[in-house]
């Protein structure tokens, strides 16, 4: 019986682009070196699976905002620090005298604004359904206690419609296990009838190209016969988690979303329903629209669409490294850049 390496070195059939969503996926295959296994027939490209990467410049703009003219304390996760708004970085904005706290959860901005009653406290709540229930958590908390001085800024997506926005751009999604743990199978179930391909994959070698073995098995045995399989069974029930979907209902709402390079994807974020709404931050502090401006030589949004490579950007490298990110996708450690610059000229050399 072959093994899903042996699958995959000895496919000799047509070409397959493979889009691995989520940014962990990206990094690990480059660390594993799986790569330098693939034939040129087999591409993976990197997509929108980076929440610090697909938040928009705006975002980071409202963030500066609120802690440089409202005076709030901003708490929020390491990454997103360095990401460059429109004019500059929580980073930059910290060095003015902004207030920025490295949090590790949500419920440790809920401490802090609990033990800091004279503070404001903005949570920046950016991800996507895996990160989304301990958000939540954190408002029904908030709200248990009667925290009038916590809010959260609002960036979180889901990934069933930015599925749909990228149909077309691979021959199938590695889609990411631990996205699906939360929301199980029927989403990416329901893509199949939409013509879209793919299999839910976990973070292991093994899980990597088991998946990677099945795309290439199942494209040979019916070309062009939309497909799913779930390869990470351990973890992804089709039902997914129950209890943090309920959470997630009963705390957010669907709503538009801006997606850096994709544009607005209807219905493919989340904001606080009207009960909870006293913890939304731009109605708290009253936010005016932001239009947010990306530096225009970063190719960060074609990358996110896989519609170039990393290494594609002519400031790849040389004016945009980690110490120095103009782009997002530079600064998070799931950032396709991150991954090329880390181990590109190992793994491809």
């Amino acid at each position: 019986m072959e093994t899903a390496k042996q699958i995959i070195e000895s496919y000799d059939g047509r070409k397959l682009r493979v889009m691995e969503v989520c940014g962990t996926h990206t990094h690990e295959i480059f660390r594993l070196g799986i790569r330098r296994i693939l034939p040129p027939q087999i591409e993976l490209i990197s997509g929108p699976g980076c929440p610090v990467c697909v938040t928009p410049a705006g975002y980071i703009d409202e963030a500066v905002m609120l802690a440089l003219e409202h005076g709030a304390v901003i708490c929020t996760f390491g990454d997103l620090i360095r990401v460059p708004g429109s004019e500059m970085s929580l980073a930059g904005a910290r060095s003015k005298g902004a207030a920025v706290k490295t949090v590790y959860s949500p419920l440790d901005a809920v401490d802090f604004a609990r033990e800091n009653p004279d503070k404001q406290v903005v949570f920046l709540a950016v991800g996507f359904e895996t990160t989304v229930p301990a958000a939540c958590l954190a408002v029904k908390k908030a709200a248990a206690e009667g925290l009038a001085n916590f809010s959260i800024l609002g960036a979180n997506k889901t990934m069933p419609n930015a599925y749909k926005a990228l149909k077309g751009s691979a021959d199938a999604f590695l889609y990411p296990g631990h996205v699906n743990a939360i929301t199980g199978t029927a989403v990416c179930e329901d893509l199949v009838k939409l013509g879209v391909s793919g299999v839910v994959a976990g973070f292991t070698a093994d899980e990597i190209l088991t998946a990677l073995a099945v795309i290439i098995r199942l494209s040979a045995s019916a070309p062009g016969e939309p497909f799913f399989r779930n390869c990470y069974p351990r973890v992804v029930r089709p039902e997914g988690s129950p209890a943090a979907l309920k959470l997630m209902d009963t705390v957010m709402e669907p709503c538009d979303a801006e997606w850096r390079g994709l544009g607005v994807i209807p219905m493919s974020g989340l904001k606080l329903r009207p009960a909870f709404a006293a913890y939304d931050a731009r109605l708290k502090f009253s936010l005016p629209p932001v239009a947010g401006r990306s530096n225009p030589a970063c190719r960060c949004g074609e990358v996110l669409q896989g519609k170039c490579k990393s290494t594609d950007c002519k400031l790849f490298g040389t004016a945009c490294t980690p110490l120095h990110p103009v782009g997002a996708c530079m600064v998070s450690n799931e950032g396709a850049c991150s991954a090329y610059y880390q181990y590109g000229d190992i793994l491809n050399g």
